[in-house]
């Protein structure tokens, strides 16, 4: 579907780096949607008189309806021109953005933000398409890294610069930031943006032909994407398959449903809304299956630290977020490094692999931190994180379409870019669900040594009373409060025992995927080749 919307052609006369800082501004705008609202729940659920866990719905209706415009944003482009196109998710996104501020219910925050992610989800494949064709082939390295810089700093970002807007404005702002960025954007994009003659051609033959959409295909990609985002969002919620109204079970069947007879469907058909075709080279589906992880972690990682710092550490939103943004400095070090080195020829496979070296332990000396930490002591494990990522992000983009027939280029890309996002969402659910699970799991085992026969335990209880008692002058309330510390403790390092766990998650699953490299064909791009995903 997205074939005719990212061929590659050479530029117009407009200066390729205007190009480039005119398209990748809306497009960090968009996936930095995808995180900015994390931090700021609590708030909109008080501000929108709604249960905290309702809220939730603002990053799952958000996410789905992005998941379900990927996949056919080729289709669309064709049809409309891809400057149309990108003009108009723009301008949809950037209004989208305004209502969301503007909502005065959830319902309303919830529909606005199904406008909002069905209008970004054109954003990203339109962008790289643009940048292939303002650079020539020995430039494509740095421009590909200049998208790499804002689809993986948007996420860590999101976090910080939503935390500030809602400590010292209000939650609202983190939607009105949108207009700004969108209005410039759109006027830039106006009076630089410009088809090239060979997108002009294809999309005048088009007219001229029948429509010809899958719109069964469509219809099933909604209901499989839908369901799954729910299935994630809720699952640890209404938990999992121990649900007694049947949601998640119903979820369940209705994904499988949907999945199973979109791959049928979409197999069959001469016009698909996902042509499946690509995941047949091996290189590309291992690239498929490492991004989706990586992406995973990045979201679980992004997630998890700033809900123990805020939950344990006493950090406000604001504050949080500091502790994420050194990593942004290591990132786009990395990726700049990277993206010059695999210019040089140099084996894409040695980056992926030393990248899921570094995530893996950066993860696991996460997972060794305590309560006793200071800000620095988590944010170098977090910098080494990042440059983890970003030493996989530019290469997994070589070794996944290097084998990949020209003809299948652009659904290569539908597939990559859903399945990346994907990986975001399930990495948020699982770093939940864990989290959740493990903090019931290291209750139980703590409660196990509390016991009065545990010298510690009555060492506690006998200094904490008397302290106490100096204060309240009552013995029985003493006892009480001397306990209830004691539970807070316990409680305290079950949860971090818990958030922990998230990481030596990440970091297990990170070095399991090294040895998927090792089944990857050579990826070593040629002098001048293009560095990103086309």
């Amino acid at each position: 579907m997205t074939t005719l919307a990212l061929a590659p052609s050479r530029p117009a006369t407009i200066n390729p780096w205007v190009v480039a800082a005119v398209v990748v501004i809306p497009t960090f705008m968009e996936v930095l949607d995808t995180t900015i609202a994390n931090v700021a729940l609590r708030y909109i659920a008080g501000g929108l008189s709604a249960a905290v866990i309702d809220s939730e719905w603002v990053i799952t209706s958000y996410l789905a309806a992005n998941a379900t415009i990927l996949p056919i944003s080729g289709w669309l482009s064709a049809r409309l021109g891809r400057r149309n196109y990108f003009l108009m998710s723009i301008a949809v996104f950037t209004i989208a953005s305004g209502l969301c501020g503007l909502a005065t219910s959830l319902n309303q925050l919830i529909l606005f933000r199904v406008i909002q992610g069905l209008a970004g989800g054109g954003l990203q494949p339109s962008s790289q398409g643009v940048l292939i064709d303002a650079f020539p082939k020995e430039k494509q390295g740095a421009a590909q890294t200049v998208f790499g810089l804002a689809a993986l700093l948007a996420p860590v970002v999101g976090p910080t610069l939503g935390g500030y807007l809602t400590d010292y404005y209000n939650w609202r702002y983190i939607f009105y930031i949108n207009l700004p960025v969108g209005v410039v954007a759109l006027v830039a994009s106006y009076f630089v943006l410009e088809d090239p003659p060979y997108l002009k051609e294809e999309r005048a033959a088009l007219l001229k032909k029948p429509l010809n959409f899958d719109y069964i295909g469509f219809g099933l990609l909604a209901l499989t994407m839908s369901s799954w985002e729910i299935l994630l969002s809720k699952g640890q919620q209404w938990d999992w398959f121990g649900d007694v109204f049947w949601r998640i079970q119903t979820l369940t069947v209705l994904f499988a449903f949907g999945l199973i007879f979109l791959i049928l469907r979409e197999t069959r058909i001469s016009n698909p809304v996902v042509d499946f075709r690509p995941l047949r080279e091996r290189n590309f589906r291992a690239c498929c299956i490492i991004i989706f992880c990586a992406f995973g972690a990045l979201y679980a990682s992004s997630t998890s630290l700033p809900a123990l710092l805020q939950s344990l550490f006493g950090y406000d939103a604001y504050h949080s977020g500091l502790v994420l943004s050194p990593s942004g400095v290591g990132s786009i070090i990395t990726l700049i490094i990277v993206g010059r080195l695999l210019g040089r020829g140099i084996d894409a496979r040695y980056f992926i692999a030393a990248g899921l070296l570094v995530l893996g332990l950066s993860a696991y000396w996460t997972s060794l931190l305590n309560l006793q930490v200071g800000p620095w002591e988590i944010i170098w494990p977090r910098v080494v994180l990042i440059v983890g990522l970003s030493l996989i992000f530019a290469p997994i983009n070589v070794a996944a379409y290097m084998y990949i027939p020209r003809e299948l280029r652009g659904a290569a890309v539908g597939l990559f870019s859903l399945l990346r996002n994907e990986g975001g969402s399930v990495g948020t659910s699982m770093a939940q669900t864990i989290q959740e699970r493990r903090e019931t799991f290291h209750t139980l085992r703590l409660n196990e040594f509390l016991d009065p026969y545990n010298p510690a335990v009555m060492s506690f209880a006998k200094q904490s009373q008397a302290a106490l008692l100096r204060r309240t002058g009552d013995p029985v309330l003493s006892k009480f409060m001397s306990l209830r510390l004691l539970q807070e403790f316990r409680d305290q390092q079950a949860s971090s025992l818990a958030y922990f766990d998230v990481f030596w998650v990440i970091g297990m699953m990170s070095f399991v995927l090294v040895f998927l490299v090792l089944l990857m064909r050579r990826s070593a791009a040629e002098k001048g080749a293009a560095i990103g995903a086309e």
